[in-house]
């Protein structure tokens, strides 16, 4: 496996991204230079069993994942003093768990087209039935293969996508399909972080595409009445699911930069304590 992960040094508040299920860091690298050049430290980890094989892959489970976004947000926690989490698709998820986790360590998080089940546009009619079916010997066989629109609304874009994944070379472009024992390790995560989203009590910054070809709406709409402290929302009119590099990736990353000085002020500002007087008519 190739090591795609980012590091962008800068001041003491540190932002830490995390990639999507079967994806690779290049996915936030243009984010990540954004937010590095408004004076944050970033840290794009890699997550494990990624950007190699789909063997590599199944090697690991959301336990996993999960250990190793901890571990780097120990990392940033070297320099940094003050850390927002931030991810796309199921990266997203894992960024707002782990601030559950670690909610004296994790001061804010940023969810990029957060999904808690595949129910884009784009899905298979029959995806209802995969929880059902994957437990069977036909499940563990099938395959996740990535298709059309492949998350991205913009041409020019999706074409440069396409010859990346076509090229085999897995920790450029992720990989062209995931195995299903990988997206049933996605669904456990997701089974538990929806018994532990409401003690997210950190700010939250949800950005989704309106037109999402993976994950509807409905997933933003379950966070927004499921987690437990203020929610920012922005819906995209002009992207698809990988919003961090279709067209609208500018929008993405100035918002998110908005959202981290609104985070960082907000902590710095220590409230004034009055005396409590009384005015008594003579």
């Amino acid at each position: 496996m190739k090591d795609q992960t980012i590091y962008l040094a800068g001041g003491q508040t540190g932002v830490l991204l995390i990639h999507g299920l079967g994806g690779t860091p290049v996915e936030m690298r243009t984010l990540a230079k954004r937010l590095n050049a408004a004076g944050h430290t970033v840290l794009c980890c890699q997550l494990p069993g990624h950007c190699g094989t789909e063997a590599d892959l199944l090697k690991t489970g959301w336990r996993d994942w999960l250990a190793g976004v901890e571990e780097a947000l120990g990392e940033l926690e070297k320099t940094c003093t003050q850390i927002v989490t931030g991810g796309l698709s199921m990266g997203a998820i894992l960024a707002s768990l782990v601030a559950a986790r670690h909610p004296t360590r994790v001061h804010g998080v940023a969810m990029l087209a957060p999904t808690l089940t595949y129910d884009g546009w784009s899905m298979p009619w029959y995806r209802f039935l995969l929880r059902l079916l994957i437990h069977t010997p036909m499940g563990r066989r099938y395959k996740f293969v990535e298709h059309f629109p492949y998350g991205i609304k913009d041409e020019r874009i999706r074409a440069m996508i396409m010859r990346s994944l076509n090229s085999g070379d897995s920790a450029e472009a992720g990989l062209m399909s995931t195995p299903s024992a990988s997206v049933r390790q996605f669904w456990l995560m997701v089974d538990v972080y929806r018994k532990e989203m409401r003690t997210v009590k950190q700010r939250t910054l949800i950005i989704h595409p309106r037109e999402d070809d993976m994950a509807s709406l409905w997933n933003v709409e379950r966070l927004q009445r499921g987690l437990g402290g203020l929610v920012d929302t922005l819906i995209l009119d002009d992207s698809y699911h990988i919003i961090t590099v279709d067209r609208q990736r500018h929008l993405v990353a100035d918002r998110t930069v908005e959202f981290l000085q609104e985070v960082f002020r907000a902590r710095e500002v220590k409230p004034i304590k009055r005396a409590m007087t009384s005015q008594h008519a003579a």
